[in-house]
């Protein structure tokens, strides 16, 4: 027997690499002679590159770099692999929230320059392609410090540089251009589809996530309109409505304007680059999971992805997940075998969080218990 194990991040408790060396030490405990291969998941957020570093041979390489606020300096890092001279920049590794306490949020002073200083380092390797992980953002800056940071500069009325964070936005009346463009080609893997502005943008959706007044809210919003105008003005891009331009506080949007870059599906873009295809093709499980399979799980997350590809070579697919809030009729739409929740209907929150390798273990124990003995 064959099981392919593609955990996604239990956030803020168990990494996706994690995860998946639990469950395989329940299954090769129980199951005798077999055959595991363990690929982490990700979708472009929190913990992307460390999933792909252990799915594809290459190398961290770590930089110090501004963090979120710009008096602070952090110790991040990107994913380089040579074999494709290809970049993976994780946004969260320098500009995430989780760098800040809950007094420090404030979307007005934090900055992606960080995550620039980090795309300016991979570009020290001459990459063919440039990958942008953007979850876990503590910023809505419309990127525009991470455009600093390689050489855009954004004026002010009087032509002095406006500060690289979301308070700069709404004072930008001149966008320069810097002498050279990124050479290589940026991905930004999305799984959001909210554009840059509006009811559904950047502003109103994340920022209140990330410290936001509504004061602040308005701010930010008119800020980040004003920077789409002038981008379509003086540089003929149009980045208002672009699906996932909001994603990390319209860091999308900005990396599409000042980057040229592409937004793309980051599931399916680490899928293509960890060889799960030909892992599936002679797999009888592929087992994957996260902190809570409810509905949005079914849009464009790890396990959406892994139950479409699972349905080309029909392997049978299994949820193991923190929480499981579909019905069975709901998920086995997806080609999703089972799902089993790790927190039990009578435990609380608290409590699940404190013990959730134990119960990450007697999940995996039941999954096998009743599909696999």
């Amino acid at each position: 027997m064959k099981i392919v194990i593609a955990m996604d991040s239990f956030k803020g408790t168990i990494s996706a690499c994690e995860a998946c060396e639990i469950i395989a030490a329940v299954i090769a405990e129980l199951v005798p002679n077999v055959q595991l291969v363990i690929k982490p998941m990700a979708d472009g957020g929190e913990g992307t590159a460390e999933a792909m570093l252990k799915s594809v041979s290459g190398k961290w390489i770590s930089r110090t770099v501004t963090g979120p606020l710009p008096d602070m300096s952090v110790e991040a890092g990107f994913a380089w692999f040579e074999n494709s001279r290809t970049a993976l920049v994780e946004m969260a590794c320098a500009s995430g929230l989780q760098f800040l306490s809950k007094e420090q949020y404030n979307p007005m002073k934090t900055t992606t320059y960080g995550t620039g200083e980090l795309i300016k380092c991979a570009l020290e390797y001459s990459p063919h392609k440039i990958f942008l992980g953007v979850g876990g953002s503590a910023t809505v800056d419309g990127g525009i410090g991470a455009a600093t940071a390689v050489g855009w500069k954004f004026l002010d009325s009087e032509g002095i540089q406006v500060p690289a964070c979301g308070e700069g936005l709404e004072k930008i009346v001149e966008i320069v251009e810097p002498p050279e463009a990124i050479s290589a080609a940026v991905e930004v893997l999305c799984d959001v589809e909210n554009p840059l502005c509006g009811e559904h943008g950047a502003a109103q959706i994340y920022s209140p996530q990330k410290g936001a007044t509504p004061e602040m809210v308005n701010r930010l919003e008119a800020g980040l309109a004003n920077l789409a105008e002038l981008v379509l003005k003086q540089l003929n891009c149009d980045i208002k409505s672009i699906p996932g331009g909001g994603a990390a506080g319209g860091l999308a949007a900005g990396a599409a304007a000042f980057m040229n870059a592409k937004l793309v599906s980051g599931i399916e873009t680490i899928i293509d680059h960890s060889n799960l295809y030909t892992e599936l093709e002679d797999a009888d499980w592929i087992v994957t999971g996260e902190g809570c399979f409810d509905r949005q799980s079914l849009y464009g997350k790890v396990v959406s992805g892994i139950a479409e590809v699972a349905a080309k070579s029909n392997t049978a697919v299994a949820v193991i997940a923190g929480q499981v809030r579909l019905s069975h009729q709901d998920y086995q739409k997806l080609g999703i075998e089972t799902a089993i929740s790790c927190k039990q209907e009578d435990e609380s929150l608290e409590s699940a969080f404190k013990n959730c390798r134990t119960l990450l273990r007697s999940a995996a124990e039941k999954f096998v218990r009743e599909n696999l003995i």
